[in-house]
């Protein structure tokens, strides 16, 4: 029998689908999103983000691993990034970004060593343990901080051939590089035996086991992948969003805000990272603009966020009961729904005025 090979080839509307998001990424974005507010608040955020989301999908939506510690992973990936160019002479940003997916990996199989005992909320609460302890080791250790005493240390600038990425365009554009790169691993990996390996094990673990899958191999690798996104996503998120490295920035708020995106926009969707994170992003937004200009900002701002965080809630039951693959299932519905009609008015028979009947 011939081994499935890991990583596999891509079909046709994947490709279409790369060349139209490459030229809204490369063309259109940058002719029409001439401010940089919206790069600098909503579109470096939400890249940042959905690569986040996409290793909390990989351990939770594909490995089906209850994990609430991304946070925490992405901290690990930023201060290692930032110490890594600190102290390492001549090293490269994308050097020092890989080296800080490797470290984050690396308290990814710490922490992910549970899963081989516990399941479920015993294992959400056996990851969150790493949101806390890597937070307190940053906040006890003054090296991490460089020793520094106000609590908030500024990133480097992020330098690749030489050239400094300074503005919220060039920043822009480093993110969608190496976000495109990881998504397209993680789709790979996904759609090969890897992927189908996580899912053996998300379905029914014990099954698993007695087909020859290693549990304990396949779980930790889960972990591995998934921290190592986070902590890339973590030293992006810092160098390019927060432009400032402090403990607080990592809290157990974003971890939670992780794991919307990943429900809401759909268990075990590569899509659904980004869809969710945009929706997460976008919501208070659309919020706030509603309470401005419609409202005249006669409602109070506490009233705006509590809507929101009931909104928030109110959905995940609805999608958890409903639709389990969230938004991105939504997407899917509609675009098939629109598919049909185009073909049903394309294949319409006609009569002799070439009229469809």
């Amino acid at each position: 029998m011939r081994a499935q090979p890991i990583f596999m080839t891509f079909k046709k509307s994947d490709v279409v689908n790369f060349v139209v998001l490459m030229t809204l990424a490369f063309i259109a974005i940058p002719m029409t999103v001439q401010t940089d507010y919206w790069y600098t608040s909503i579109l470096i955020p939400w890249l940042c983000l959905s690569l986040a989301a996409i290793g909390q999908q990989i351990v939770m939506g594909y490995t089906g691993q209850l994990a609430l510690g991304a946070a925490g992973f992405m901290a690990a990936g930023a201060f290692a990034c930032f110490n890594l160019v600190l102290r390492v002479p001549d090293l490269p940003f994308v050097g020092a970004l890989g080296l800080s997916g490797l470290i984050a990996a690396a308290f990814g199989i710490l922490f992910g060593l549970p899963s081989l005992r516990v399941r479920g909320i015993y294992l959400m609460v056996a990851t969150l343990a790493s949101q806390f302890f890597i937070i307190w080791m940053i906040d006890k250790f003054g090296w991490f901080k460089n020793y520094d005493t106000s609590g908030i240390i500024t990133t480097q600038d992020i330098v690749i051939f030489g050239k400094s990425m300074t503005t919220p365009m060039e920043m822009f554009f480093v993110l969608v590089v190496v976000v495109t790169v990881l998504t397209l691993l993680a789709m790979n990996m996904a759609r090969g035996s890897t992927g189908r390996r996580w899912m053996a094990v998300r379905d029914m673990d014990i099954a698993a086991e007695s087909m020859g899958i290693s549990l304990l191999r396949t779980k930790l690798q889960a972990f591995a992948i998934s921290a190592f996104y986070c902590g890339v996503a973590g030293a992006l998120f810092a160098f390019t969003y927060l432009k400032s490295l402090e403990p607080v920035a990592f809290d157990i708020k974003l971890s939670f805000k992780i794991l919307f995106m990943v429900i809401l926009g759909g268990l075990g969707t590569i899509n659904g990272a980004f869809i969710g994170a945009a929706f997460i992003l976008l919501f208070p937004v659309v919020l706030n603009t509603i309470g401005n200009n419609v409202f005249h900002g006669s409602i109070d701002a506490t009233i705006i966020s509590a809507t929101e965080q009931v909104v928030f809630g109110v959905l995940i039951i609805v999608f958890m009961i409903y639709e389990p693959l969230g938004m991105a299932k939504l997407w899917d519905s509609i675009k098939q729904r629109l598919f049909r009609k185009e073909s049903a008015s394309v294949d319409a028979p006609v009569n002799q005025a070439g009229v469809g009947k």
